[in-house]
C-alpha cells in the first residue's frame, strides 16, 4: 500500500512538473482575420480586457466620454468574423476564447456582436 500510495504521488509530481513547462497548456485557437496591432499586447489583452473594457465603459457611462481605443465597438470593428460578420458563434473570436476559459457572455445582453449595429434596448432581461 506504501508502494502505491509512493507511485502516485510522484506520478502526480512528475505530471505536475510537466504541466508548468511552457507551452504545455494548449491556448484556444482563434482567428485574427485583420492584420495589425491590437491596442495593446496581446499578453495585456488576455489578461486585462474586461478591466480595460469596464474602464472604458465607465468612462462613457458617467463621464460621456467616449473614445475609440478600448471600446467594445471597436473590438468588435477588428475581430469579427469576415465569413459571419460576428464575434459570437461557433468560430467566433470573443466566443472561441470564452468557452474555452468557461467564462459567460453577457456583453450580448445589451451590444450587438456584429459591427455597424445599434446597441439593443440596453434594457437586460
Amino acid at each position: 500500500m506504501k508502494a502505491l500510495a509512493i507511485a502516485v504521488l510522484w506520478g502526480l509530481t512528475f505530471a505536475a512538473a510537466h504541466a508548468a513547462e511552457s507551452g504545455r497548456t494548449p491556448k484556444p485557437v482563434i482567428a485574427i482575420e485583420k492584420p495589425g496591432q491590437c491596442v495593446e499586447a496581446t499578453d495585456v489583452m488576455r489578461r486585462d480586457h474586461m478591466k480595460l473594457l469596464k474602464h472604458q465603459r465607465d468612462k462613457t457611462m458617467h463621464q460621456g466620454i467616449r473614445s475609440k481605443p478600448h471600446s467594445l465597438n471597436e473590438c468588435i470593428a477588428c475581430h469579427a468574423s469576415q465569413k459571419t460578420g460576428s464575434v459570437i458563434g461557433a468560430e467566433g473570436f470573443c466566443q472561441s476564447c470564452h468557452d474555452y476559459a468557461a467564462v459567460k457572455l453577457d456583453c450580448w445582453d445589451c451590444h450587438q456582436p456584429k459591427p455597424g449595429q445599434k446597441a439593443a434596448t440596453g434594457v437586460r432581461p
